[in-house]
């Protein structure tokens, strides 16, 4: 079973009372609160909790584990739910280091063994989905199960947004980003894009929370080497199906919005049609941030995935013969 401790204290349950028609309620919350862990002399945040089959949450590109928030506590009453600040984002730290997708996958692998967890289904929003699939790859053994919400790799295609922001000398852009004026500026030009019926006006909310998490030099310079190592002015550069063959034992589930204006939905269709055996669920109204849209329904998708499918077993043959098998 994972463990849930931190510094030698087991995850606590917050218990609170309120008063509902002249009753008294006692509710139980799940600790959602932010942890820290110093591996290879950073410090790394993260939220765990709960116990059962662990969960892995990764965010995006430029958030942080509150984007799980919405669905953290639900997931939580009965798996062990670990949702990470990935280096450079949210309250990690922000080193001048390598942030290229297989470097995120390593240090998922190692926070996973100072927690004492040894397989996961591993969830991964955009960026997160990229690192999800190179665990998947790079460390198939700790990978129970898949899940891909509006994940990176399975296409060139990305919001013009992106590939500008992953231009020569973005950070100069980036840098207005602590004037006051600058937030509301933006969700106001995401709300003209929506009267002409661009779907990225879906996610303005969003869009501009993660920006208004860039306030610093040193947050800024980790979401463009971010950025860089998987986009360019063409597009992605990161690809997840030309491996992802070997997961075809991996129970896989896709989630995506259908009016997604970050990383289209032909997308999805993409990677179910590269992943075998796949199952791809389709939120209708939803943009980039799906787990928002409709948590009820993703948490409800989670669960069930989880409770009907067998984590998969790493055999070392079997992956040596789908090699041999992919090179001729």
């Amino acid at each position: 079973m994972a463990k849930g401790q931190e510094g030698g204290t087991q995850v606590r349950r917050a218990r609170w009372r309120a008063r509902r028609g002249g009753g008294t309620d006692v509710i139980d919350l799940v600790d959602s609160r932010l942890r820290y862990v110093e591996i290879h002399g950073y410090r790394r945040a993260y939220r765990m909790a709960g116990t059962g089959p662990a969960l892995l949450l990764l965010h995006g590109i430029g958030d942080s584990s509150e984007s799980w928030l919405p669905v953290f506590d639900a997931l939580a009453r009965d798996h062990t739910v670990i949702a990470p600040d990935l280096l450079g984002h949210g309250a990690s730290d922000k080193p001048r280091a390598d942030y290229a997708v297989a470097a995120y996958a390593n240090g998922m692998r190692d926070l996973l063994d100072v927690l004492g967890v040894e397989q996961v289904t591993v969830v991964g929003h955009s960026l997160g989905g990229g690192v999800a699939a190179q665990i998947a790859y790079q460390f198939p053994e700790r990978c129970s199960r898949l899940v891909l919400v509006a994940s990176g790799g399975a296409g060139r295609d990305v919001t013009p947004l992106l590939r500008l922001a992953s231009a020569p000398f973005a950070e100069v852009f980036l840098a207005p980003l602590h004037w006051s004026v600058t937030l509301p500026v933006v969700r106001g030009a995401l709300g003209v894009l929506g009267l002409v019926g661009n779907d990225l006006a879906r996610d303005r909310d969003h869009v501009a929370r993660i920006l208004g998490g860039l306030p610093d030099g040193d947050a800024q310079v980790a979401f463009t080497r971010t950025l860089r190592s998987v986009v360019d002015w063409r597009g992605q550069v990161v690809t997840l199906l030309d491996r992802c063959y070997l997961a075809e034992g991996v129970p896989a589930l896709l989630v995506w919005g259908d009016r997604d204006g970050v990383i289209p939905v032909d997308h999805a269709r993409s990677a179910q049609d590269a992943m075998s055996g796949s199952r791809l669920e389709i939120f209708e109204g939803s943009g980039h941030f799906p787990h928002h849209a409709d948590p009820d329904r993703f948490v409800a998708l989670v669960r069930e995935f989880v409770a009907s499918t067998r984590p998969a077993r790493y055999d070392r043959d079997r992956w040596r013969r789908l090699l041999r098998r992919d090179a001729g």
